[in-house]
């Protein structure tokens, strides 16, 4: 039994809120593998990198089906951190994010917010209600993330990603995210954290974040378990500093149990094998985040 399959078996929460509400279940599969940023100086590196992931889905005769996102431009997206001086969030798993999508050089909509607990542990992830108290509307995604082991090359370790997302709009949120108070009230998870009444959030590094994400296609792993895949670059606004780059392929379920165990191990070959295909392309140890909150150097604390 594979170490994915294992995390299978004990996928289904167990349990409930205090309020009786159950525990949210995992309904993600996201497999990450972080990338040098220094790698991405044109539209046409992320076709590079589209070749790396051809040839490992012909290896193991998986499926690429690019015809879709054939024409695509990429998608460019502005990416705000918020944190207090000292990390508290970070340093205890929590990731708290502004973003919105640019069109034609324009924004396109209402920004969204992310509210996230990342940890190792599934009980851990699981317990912890990321629930918003807001008169809008909101959406739970809850994932198992794949990444590389820290260490080498072709490996793979789990990550939890407990996220709750919703618009940031005038009338149902407060738009001063730097505020404690307004924050607390927002999202309770963060009520035993932010206890000083003074404290501010502020902009992490004071750097904004422009995300350029290119779709790339479909990888079928059989019996279903079909993901949709892309490459991404951060870079710093203002100089353009390429910060770190992603590729990342994603499959939604309603259950995990339902997931053919045959399907799932070529899902995992296939991670590990694109490990070694593109080993000179590849940044260990860091997820996009973590290289946000590493600009300066003496990083914080994280589950990462």
């Amino acid at each position: 039994m594979t170490d994915h399959q294992s995390h299978a078996a004990a996928s289904e929460a167990q349990g409930s809120y205090t309020d009786g509400h159950p525990l949210d279940d995992v309904h993600y599969i996201e497999a990450k593998i972080i990338l040098s940023g220094q790698r991405f100086t044109s539209v046409q590196s992320f076709f590079d990198f589209e070749k790396l992931v051809r040839k490992a889905a012909r290896q193991l005769r998986v499926d690429f089906d690019t015809a879709s996102c054939e024409g695509l431009r990429p998608q460019i997206r502005e990416v705000l951190f918020l944190d207090t001086k000292d990390f508290k969030l970070y340093n205890n798993a929590f990731i708290l994010r502004r973003r919105i999508a640019y069109e034609d050089g324009f924004p396109a909509g209402e920004p969204e917010i992310v509210f996230k607990f990342r940890h190792p542990d599934l009980a851990t992830a699981s317990e912890l209600d990321v629930r918003p108290n807001i008169p809008g509307a909101w959406r739970i995604k809850f994932k198992e993330e794949w990444l590389p082991e820290k260490t080498r090359i072709g490996g793979s370790r789990s990550l939890y990603s407990h996220n709750v997302e919703f618009k940031l709009h005038p009338l149902s949120f407060n738009e001063d995210l730097t505020d404690t108070a307004t924050l607390i009230g927002a999202l309770p998870a963060l009520r035993p954290l932010l206890t000083e009444k003074k404290e501010h959030l502020q902009l992490v590094h004071r750097t904004a974040v422009e995300e350029v994400l290119q779709q790339l296609g479909t990888l079928d792993f059989g019996k279903g378990l079909e993901a949709a895949s892309n490459v991404s670059v951060w870079r710093a606004r203002g100089d353009h500093r390429q910060l770190v780059g992603e590729f990342s392929f994603q499959h939604k379920f309603q259950r995990r149990d339902e997931l053919s165990a045959k399907a799932l191990l070529k899902c995992a070959e296939f991670f590990k094998l694109l490990q070694h295909e593109a080993q000179d392309w590849i940044s260990l140890g860091t997820t996009k985040t973590g290289a946000v909150y590493r600009l300066k150097g003496n990083p914080p604390q994280s589950h990462e």
